[in-house]
């Protein structure tokens, strides 16, 4: 259907003259222009399938072909905007993309949660960018502008067109639940310049970022995903250091926000209502107070914060009411297109204010080059998305972000030819760390420290590494998304601390969990690596073959000891 009705309307649009469009690459500017384009899709539009360009429906190729028809069907009956991409593979979604953009009047926009790029959502098949606390330490911010022009390229390749990144939360709660490693870090000014940096990288590479989770999410104590959080500050606090990031990436061009689901008081008293879904955060606050022409997009619609206090679809109602563009992966869309209808007619809505929502969408679209498009090929696909620029950029990053806390003195001295013991703390084989030092070292032992550690055989371990002249403890956290504390039985924690004012102790784990290792208290040098991947274990190990000079600094305060911005 779409193939066909794309033609007519790129003919119509050739015969209206050229656009009256602004320079393309002010986006904000863009989707507030007048394009022939828009006015000629937008014409053929019944009212329902207006609504329907505000809708982002949930996309999956890990669940089944089923779900997979059944999405296609939705698309039919429904004239959605467009998906929100998760998990799979990259050759089944290009299918599924292909198979989606044939069936769809207008075409689609292909959304994607993508903060550390297509590995956040594919990490068995496409490559995974550091996280971006890990890009916190990071003192070259060229390094992340290149990597938005590789996530551009990725998303170009597969078929998609929208993140929703980076994420400029301010993570100055060490035990947020959700944010956490996903924030560039607690001071504002290095969040906004990264956060601007890969904003900029992606727009570049022509594709829209979203900045989130307005107006800020880092410092909850509840995930929104399972409850409604609440933020009690006042609104100096909030004006000054929550909303900083998203004022500067909004001066900045930022194309879109994305809005959280929490309870502010100070900005909304309506009881238990989420600023997702506030008029008086999303318009008066957003819109009016910031001066933000661009899109904005709600979090997810089925998250709890949202649902629990605004079940059976007035959420979705509520946020049209409070101003947004497109609303994320509502629970039921066909119901929540019929109720702002209903809205529209007992003018709750305006249907001039749909009407110019849709047309922004329908802009936004143009912009892409959705006017123009093509189905995306299957050929090379893997190695496309493999590529050896976006290799060599992970590395880089990767190397640029070690941090080395104390002293480097146990970097300096460091032999290849000592006899060196590596006590491995949280894994039980090799793993990319262990194995890059084996083939460099002329003597080395592996230790494996089990979790279940006994004082007895803590004694004999204890007396077996002795026998050794240099020591490095590597503590791995092997959880999927590692959280800011990790859990190391006594007589792990004593052994550690034996070894510690003599070895390097490495950290691949969350930064916040350096607090709880109480080696950390005697260690002449850490090195952090942040995370337990292969390049962040790569980096570390090249570092302590003297092959990479730690530049990185602390994106967050640990303790009173280590604190943010320090590092040799």
């Amino acid at each position: 259907m779409f193939k066909k009705f794309s033609l007519g309307l790129l003919a119509l649009a050739g015969a209206l003259s050229i656009t009256k469009a602004q320079d393309k690459k002010d986006f904000v500017k863009y989707i507030n222009s007048q394009h022939d384009w828009v006015d000629a899709v937008f014409n053929t539009l019944t009212p329902k399938e207006k609504v329907a360009q505000l809708f982002l429906v949930r996309a999956h190729t890990n669940l089944g072909q089923k779900y997979i028809d059944s999405v296609a069907q939705v698309i039919q009956d429904e004239h959605l905007g467009g998906l929100v991409v998760f998990q799979g593979g990259p050759v089944r979604h290009v299918d599924m993309f292909n198979r989606y953009q044939s069936l769809s009047k207008v075409p689609l926009m292909m959304t994607f949660d993508g903060e550390w790029g297509l590995g956040m959502r594919m990490p068995d098949s496409t490559l995974s960018f550091p996280y971006q606390m890990t890009l916190g330490a990071v003192q070259d911010n060229q390094l992340i502008y290149r990597m938005g022009r590789e996530v551009a390229q990725d998303f170009h390749r597969i078929g998609m067109h929208f993140n929703f990144a980076p994420d400029v939360d301010i993570n100055n709660n060490p035990k947020n639940p959700v944010i956490g490693i996903r924030s560039f870090g607690d001071n504002k000014y290095n969040v906004a310049q990264k956060a601007k940096a890969y904003m900029d990288g992606m727009v570049d590479g022509g594709i829209l970022a979203s900045i989130k989770h307005f107006p800020g999410h880092g410092d909850t104590d509840v995930d929104s995903h399972y409850d409604l959080p609440q933020l009690p500050f006042d609104k100096k606090r909030l004006d000054t250091l929550e909303l900083y990031p998203f004022k500067e990436l909004i001066k900045a061009g930022a194309p879109a926000v994305m809005v959280a689901h929490m309870n502010i008081p100070i900005l909304d008293d309506t009881p238990n209502m989420p600023s997702s879904i506030s008029k008086k955060v999303v318009t008066d606050l957003l819109r009016n107070e910031l001066g933000f022409k661009g899109l904005t997009v709600t979090d997810a619609m089925d998250m709890k914060g949202v649902k629990k206090f605004f079940p059976n679809g007035e959420a979705d109602v509520q946020a049209i009411i409070a101003g947004h563009d497109l609303l994320e992966v509502s629970e039921n869309s066909k119901r929540a297109i019929d109720l702002i209808l209903k809205a529209i007619e007992e003018g709750r809505i305006s249907q001039a204010d749909i009407d110019a929502r849709v047309k922004r969408v329908l802009a936004a679209k143009l912009w892409l080059g959705l006017d123009k498009y093509q189905a995306t090929p299957q050929q090379n696909l893997y190695a496309d998305l493999h590529r050896a620029s976006a290799v060599q950029l992970i590395d880089e990053l990767s190397r640029a972000a070690i941090t080395a806390l104390n002293s480097t003195e146990k970097l300096k001295s460091f032999k290849k030819e000592l006899p060196t013991a590596i006590i491995n703390i949280g894994i039980s084989t090799n793993q990319t760390f262990q194995d890059q030092l084996a083939a460099a070292l002329t003597n080395e032992t592996q230790y494996f420290v089990p979790d279940s550690l006994s004082k007895d055989d803590k004694k004999r371990l204890v007396k077996e590494i002795k026998k050794n002249k240099q020591f490095i403890i590597a503590v791995h956290d092997t959880r999927l998304r590692p959280r800011p504390t990790i859990q190391l039985n006594e007589n792990v924690q004593d052994l550690m601390k034996k070894f510690a004012k003599k070895s390097i102790l490495t950290l691949f784990t969350n930064v916040y969990a350096l607090d709880g290792v109480e080696a950390s208290k005697k260690a002449k040098t850490i090195l952090l690596a942040y995370q337990n991947d292969a390049f962040m274990q790569k980096a570390a190990a090249e570092t302590l073959l003297g092959q990479n000079t730690p530049k990185g600094k602390l994106p967050v305060t640990i303790n009173k000891k280590f604190k943010y911005g320090q590092g040799k």
